[in-house]
Order: structure tokens, then C-alpha cells, then sequence
């Protein structure tokens, strides 16, 4: 009767050991993202980041209460349809391809879905009740006032973004308009444990949110741009880049527009950091100064 004890023993002890050895894995990839953003090649790192999901989604399935997996999945889906997907949704947008539109804000709104998914598992875990919490604002607001740690503010700023961005490449969709208060008060909340997360890229987002429209709240989306920029010393090149396209065309001021993508364009290696990033906005803001995204903003 003792062998099938000591069986039973050895395969959990194999079990534990097994899971501590992903644990393990999984921090140190965490913990080990940042030389990511210090890239510039964007084809590598766009070939890195598909694989690096694919690899994310195995560990997470193994473990999945580990929180870094889900901060992980909520960051990078959010990220890689941010700088990836999208830009390839607005090019089709600037060519008036209607099939390649379509085609990829349906993959847009995917991978904002899986990122919505995974920081709903990672919130719910933290504190449960975050589901039932999306009633109205007041509800959403008071279930976030727990969460009183700064350390809170990063998995906080992402699932929000992930949130207000699928809004934007899903605005057909009413329900899921509908349901932006709920994102915008994530970011908030973000920005109120800290206000620089992210290189200040919780206030870009709530800046690009509050000028989604010439007639929203765009003396609101100014000052939270103009506080990103200082808190990011012009570095995080984002930040002049989502000004540009949402404030400036928004208020049709043409001048400030072609000012901040100049300013983009221009810049050297200013923020190594963030490296990756600045290059995507380099990009975009080289193709936001042809006619085609000048014409949408009606200049």
C-alpha cells in the first residue's frame, strides 16, 4: 500500500516543481520586457512580438492564476494591435481599400478583445468583482477606489487603453461604445495612482479620448497633452503623435499639427528606452503628413 503513496508523492512533488520552474519563467520574462522597447527594427520586432503572444498564451494556459502571464498578455496584446495592427487599419483606411479596412479592424478588435479578456482575469484576481462593477460609472469608479497601490497603475493603464483603443477601431459597434466610460474610468484611475505611467501614455490616451470628436472636450484633451509632454520631457514621441492626430485635426489647427509631427520626424534616438515606440511614431507621423490623413483632418 506504500507504493502507490510514495507514487502519488513523487508525480506532486514533480507537479510543484514543475510549476515553480514556470513561475519562475514567466517573472523573468516580465522582468526582462524592457530591452524589447529598446529596439528599432520594427520588422524584428514585430516577428518578436507575434511569436512572444503565441508564447505568452502556452505559459498562461499552464499557469492561469499567474498574474505576470496576464499583465503580460494584457500589455502585449494591447500593445501589438496598437503598433502593428492599427497602422496597418489606417493604411488601408489613407488607399480607401474597404476590404483591407474591414479585414483589419476585425483583427484590431480581436486582439484588443484578448487583452480586454486577459486584464479582466488579472483584475478579477486582484479583486474580485470587477465584472458585476461595469453597471455605470459610479459603480465602476467605486469597485477601482480599491486598488490604492501604485504598482497597480501599470496593469491598470493597459487594460484601459486596450478598452478605449477597441472603441476607436470598433466605433460601429454600439455596444461597445457604449461601454467606453468604462475604459476611460480605468485610465483614470491609472493616472490618479500614477500619473507618469507608462511614459505618460495613460494621459496621452485620455487626451486622444477627450478629442475623439471636434466637438468633444478638447480644452480637457490640451491640458492633458501639454502635462504628458512635460512629465515626459518631449522624449516619449507617442505622446506628440496622438496630439497631433486627435487634438490638432480635431480642432483643425493645421499649424500645430504639422509642428508636432515635424517635431516627431526630427527627432534623434532622444528616449533609448522607449526606442521601439518612437520608431513606430516616426513612421506614423511621416504617413500623417501626406494628403490623404491632411484630407480626413480637413485641412
Amino acid at each position: 500500500m506504500r507504493l502507490p503513496v510514495l507514487v502519488a508523492v513523487l508525480i506532486s512533488a514533480t507537479a510543484c516543481l514543475d510549476r515553480i520552474i514556470l513561475d519562475g519563467t514567466v517573472k523573468s520574462t516580465r522582468d526582462a520586457a524592457g530591452a524589447f522597447d529598446t529596439l528599432s527594427d520594427l520588422e524584428v520586432a514585430k516577428i518578436a512580438a507575434a511569436s512572444s503572444l503565441v508564447q505568452l498564451e502556452g505559459m498562461q494556459k499552464l499557469a492561469p492564476d499567474n498574474e505576470d502571464a496576464l499583465y503580460l498578455l494584457t500589455q502585449s496584446w494591447a500593445g501589438y494591435s496598437g503598433a502593428f495592427i492599427e497602422d496597418e487599419w489606417e493604411q488601408a483606411i489613407d488607399k480607401e481599400d474597404d476590404d483591407a479596412e474591414a479585414f483589419q479592424s476585425k483583427r484590431a478588435r480581436d486582439a484588443y478583445d484578448r487583452a480586454i479578456r486577459f486584464g479582466t482575469l488579472l483584475l478579477e484576481q486582484k479583486r474580485p468583482g470587477f465584472v458585476a462593477a461595469q453597471k455605470n460609472s459610479e459603480t465602476i469608479k467605486a469597485y477601482l477606489s480599491g486598488f490604492t497601490n501604485k504598482a497597480d497603475a501599470e496593469p491598470l493603464l493597459w487594460l484601459g487603453a486596450a478598452w478605449v483603443s477597441r472603441g476607436s477601431v470598433a466605433s460601429e459597434d454600439s455596444a461597445i461604445v457604449a461601454e467606453l466610460f468604462v475604459g476611460v474610468a480605468i485610465l483614470e484611475h491609472a493616472v490618479a495612482l500614477d500619473e507618469g505611467v507608462g511614459y505618460a501614455t495613460g494621459l496621452a490616451a485620455l487626451g486622444a479620448y477627450h478629442a475623439r470628436s471636434p466637438d468633444a472636450e478638447l480644452a480637457e484633451s490640451k491640458r492633458l497633452f501639454e502635462r504628458a509632454l512635460t512629465l515626459t520631457n518631449r522624449g516619449a514621441l507617442t505622446v506628440q503623435l496622438l496630439y497631433a492626430q486627435n487634438w490638432a485635426c480635431n480642432a483643425h489647427d493645421k499649424a500645430a499639427y504639422e509642428k508636432l509631427l515635424a517635431e516627431v520626424v526630427e527627432a534623434g534616438d532622444v528616449l533609448p528606452a522607449q526606442r521601439l515606440e518612437n520608431t513606430i511614431a516616426k513612421r506614423k507621423a511621416r504617413r500623417y503628413l501626406a494628403p490623404p490623413r491632411l484630407k480626413r483632418c480637413s485641412f
